[in-house]
């Protein structure tokens, strides 16, 4: 694989879709001092199309080695395209590549970057191998960057009947006495598409729990629960 080429193709492209007062206003709104062609979700879905046609990788060296050199460049839409390799050829997505995408998770540092990796790379190898991946994320859960606990708790969502609830209710026991958004927001989410499946599970858990869940975990938890009829009980 011509790596070198991948690249250029990648940035050339994005830079000819580019417009200075997207970029301009999608670096504001990110909150980051990172640069960006300003190139919209369409038009970086067209870029990974062109790239895929041309530049697929062929074996997990060639899987690895292209998110990394991607993810090596210097602008936002450039960065997205990396992970947009990393999830988007799912044959290669194992628990062999958790360090991989540790590393997008640690360096990205941020929830555009951050969620996608958690979802559609960690969570897809915890499908196909629960036992290992399960066990990496109870270190993930208790690890000091912010970031990799966010991930350990989002990597189930859309799992469905598939997840591994007791997993899912421990991860966020064990983090709901943070202050930090991000975590307090991500214990929510976990629990409130996990309601889609086990209505009655995530409401007693909500219930047994109200006393330790911050106030947003348990309001984003239990939004689905209430367009749905349900009442939470008042608080003891």
């Amino acid at each position: 694989m011509d790596l070198e080429a991948a690249a250029r193709l990648v940035t050339t492209e994005l830079s000819a879709r580019g417009r200075a007062e997207d970029a301009a206003s999608m670096q504001k709104y990110m909150k980051t001092e990172m640069p960006f062609h300003g190139v919209m979700s369409r038009g970086q879905g067209e870029v990974f199309r062109l790239l895929r046609k041309d530049h697929s990788p062929s074996s997990m060296d060639e899987y690895r080695a292209l998110v990394l050199e991607l993810w090596g460049l210097p602008r936002r839409e450039e960065k997205h395209m990396a992970i947009s390799v990393a999830e988007g050829f799912r044959r290669f997505i194992s628990p062999e590549c958790l360090p991989l995408y540790a590393r997008l998770v640690r360096e990205g540092a941020w929830w555009d970057f951050v969620d996608r990796v958690a979802i559609h790379c960690v969570g897809v190898a915890l499908r196909s191998s629960r036992r290992v991946v399960g066990g990496t994320m109870k270190d993930w859960i208790e690890d000091e960057c912010m970031w990799m606990r966010r991930s350990a708790i989002l990597c189930q969502v859309g799992h469905r009947q598939d997840t591994d609830e007791e997993m899912l209710f421990d991860f966020c026991l064990r983090r709901c006495g943070e202050k930090e958004f991000f975590i307090r927001k991500a214990i929510g989410w976990a629990l409130r598409e996990y309601s889609y499946t086990s209505p009655d599970g995530v409401a007693r858990f909500l219930v047994d729990n109200r006393g330790r869940l911050s106030g947003l975990s348990f309001r984003e938890g239990a939004k689905a629960l209430v367009r749905s009829g349900w009442t939470p009980p008042a608080p003891d």
